[in-house]
């Protein structure tokens, strides 16, 4: 159970609108359902999502303990790039889900990766076994997974000290006026929709991609980007921050796809790392999705 008092700052707002900054953890929608749970009360009483707070106001919530599913492994085929005792990467496909989450328990790279190795490190629990980093489920292209905790802690050091090379190609909206550029900006949760990300300023952290033009199609152009930083949607929400959002990104681009696409078109071509256990640096390339090959056909025929 979490315990607020109400200060002079919160007072006259509502309670639901209160709480969801509070909680951050939380989305709106399922603090809907603590409230028809009873699980919130105000001075002792339930009251209604809708509730002004008042200064000195005593908020109870209870957060009943979330329940973690079994993860079950399943023979779905990997496209494997490299694999040893340590690490294996493999070329995620596009539609399919790094982890488990809601709504998401069965048919996740997790379930193959369960299905394929003997051991996957335990760092990061029974949900996401092996994963230290991730790319969005209509993302393709190389993602790497560590066997033991040893390789896990490498690999995410690496990461933080952002030493990995992680290179991606997208197709874009729009003709860009230079050849190269950099982005700088940082990244945070939006301010008014929680699925989403942005340029947040105020709350962002640091998030930097370089960008060069590898093809022009007119109303569209292929681009190579490389990351310093990983961000949530990083590459997504900076290419729409400057008018150039990715093909097929219905999220932060028009609502709309002109071909039809199955998300945004956006591919991991490159990652590169230090091997834990031997010190060497080691380099990995997936190719181009079929969907991603087609549509460079089809633009270049236009």
């Amino acid at each position: 159970m979490q315990e607020w008092i109400v200060t002079k700052q919160q007072s006259g707002s509502r309670i639901d609108k209160m709480l969801a900054e509070q909680l951050e953890e939380f989305t709106r929608s399922y603090l809907q359902k603590r409230f028809l749970a009873g699980d919130i009360v105000v001075n002792g009483k339930i009251v209604k999502p809708s509730y002004k707070v008042m200064e000195g106001d005593v908020i109870h919530v209870s957060v009943p303990e979330a329940q973690e599913p079994e993860i079950v492994p399943e023979p779905i085929p990997l496209d494997i790039l490299y694999e040893d005792s340590d690490v294996i990467l493999v070329n995620k496909p596009k539609g399919m889900v790094v982890h488990p989450a809601a709504g998401h328990y069965s048919g996740t790279l997790v379930n193959a990766l369960l299905y394929h190795c003997t051991d996957l490190s335990g760092i990061n629990g029974i949900l996401r076994p092996g994963i230290v980093h991730r790319i969005d489920m209509d993302t393709t292209g190389v993602l790497i997974a560590c066997k033991n905790d040893f390789s896990h802690n490498s690999i995410a050091a690496q990461l933080k000290e952002h030493s990995i090379t992680r290179r991606y190609e997208a197709i874009v909206h729009g003709n860009f006026k230079e050849e190269e550029g950099t982005i700088e900006a940082p990244i945070g949760r939006h301010p008014t929709d929680r699925k989403k990300m942005a340029i947040n300023r105020k709350n962002g952290k640091e998030a930097i991609t370089h960008y060069r033009v590898l093809e022009r199609f007119g109303q569209y152009t292929w681009i190579e980007c490389c990351l310093e930083t990983g961000r949530t949607h990083q590459i997504r929400v900076h290419m729409a921050s400057i008018g150039h959002p990715l093909l097929g990104d219905c999220v932060y681009g028009p609502s709309k796809s002109p071909f039809s696409l199955q998300g945004q078109c956006l591919h991991a071509y490159v990652l590169g790392f230090v091997h834990p256990r031997t010190g060497e640096y080691m380099e990995f390339r997936a190719k181009h999705p079929e969907y991603f090959e087609k549509l460079l056909v089809t633009l270049r025929n236009k």
